[in-house]
């Protein structure tokens, strides 16, 4: 433990620790990432944190808690774990209201161990990185940039299926309403959604498969070790009661599947695939469009399509979020 002041005290944490705080809803911490929770965050570092030292540590009052940097080291810079290929955004988690304290504590701290420099990626543009350290470090006398990397989707769900369609532009609307009848009269329909454990572990064989077909920029991505990532994650997020894994099927045949992340009152697409034998169907986009339609009737708020400006995500009513990267040097 390391002392900054009289008043406040940086500890340093465990994956299990912080897994603790996360599931004890006497803190009052805000866990508004997806990609910071503390089961996402032990498997990316189990899988590809070799070479990195880690550097988990939590900003205390007394016994209050207000603050978790979930942050890795690799000389004397600092990054938030995880990475752009699989982590769409990332994140300090911080108690409301306590944001500015948090970060003045943290960056002395980081100074006091040698960080010179920290870059931080990908970001929205609420992310507590913006909203406060960016601020925090300027005062300081900090040099801060912030450079545009790309964008991720989002979409606010109406209240009924019927609804969003209408919110769609007539031409989307004319093509999903056309697809889903062709879709129907083609073969004999099952849409189902996997959550069960044992079940995970049983059909992610097949999701590989519809994942590989579908592209082949994804058939090279989805190497040994990234099979294992996804693997742990899915069976993690299962046991978190986070995951649905749903699953199209023409004439009992997976034909395409999208595995979504469930947080709270918001749905993230987090990938998918199909059997490219039965594109001329449309299954890639259908599979997902049933999904926000399983979501709305599920009372969702938002169905978040994550990175990337793939044109079916504008589609289906996306509206763009940029993603930033923000480096500060300490002085």
């Amino acid at each position: 433990m390391a002392t900054t002041n009289i008043k406040y005290a940086v500890t340093e944490e465990s994956f299990e620790t912080i897994g603790s705080f996360w599931l004890n809803t006497q803190y009052p911490l805000k866990w508004k990432c997806l990609f910071v929770l503390p089961n996402w965050l032990k498997i990316w570092w189990d899988k590809f944190g070799a070479g990195s030292d880690l550097f988990l540590c939590a900003v205390r009052e007394g016994e209050d808690l207000i603050g978790i940097a979930p942050l890795l080291v690799r000389g004397e810079k600092a990054f938030l774990i995880g990475d752009t290929d699989v982590c769409d955004y990332l994140d300090f988690v911080i108690t409301p209201g306590m944001e500015q304290e948090f970060f003045g504590v943290l960056l002395d701290h980081l100074s006091m161990q040698g960080i010179t420099h920290l870059d931080l990626r990908p970001l929205r543009p609420d992310s507590t990185v913006f909203t406060d350290l960016a601020g925090i470090a300027r005062d300081r006398g900090c040099e801060v940039s912030r450079n545009l990397e790309g964008v991720s989707l989002e979409l606010d769900l109406p209240a009924s299926w019927d609804e969003y369609l209408r919110m769609l532009d007539g031409k989307q609307r004319h093509e999903i309403k056309r697809k889903l009848r062709r879709l129907y009269e083609a073969a004999s329909i099952d849409y189902r959604v996997v959550e069960d454990v044992k079940e995970v572990r049983a059909v992610m064989g097949t999701f590989f498969t519809l994942f590989e077909r579908s592209r082949e920029d994804k058939a090279a991505f989805m190497t040994p070790r990234m099979a294992s990532f996804f693997n742990s994650l899915a069976e993690a997020m299962a046991e978190a009661n986070m995951l649905r894994l749903y699953f199209l099927e023409l004439d009992k045949i997976p034909a395409a599947a999208a595995m979504c992340f469930d947080d709270n009152s918001t749905i993230y697409l987090y990938n998918s695939g199909y059997d490219d034998r039965f594109s001329s169907l449309g299954v890639g986009v259908l599979c997902k469009a049933l999904s926000i339609k399983d979501s709305i009737q599920r009372g969702k708020k938002k169905y978040d399509f994550l990175k990337g400006a793939e044109n079916y995500k504008h589609r289906l009513g996306g509206k763009e979020v940029p993603l930033y990267r923000c480096q500060i040097r300490l002085k």
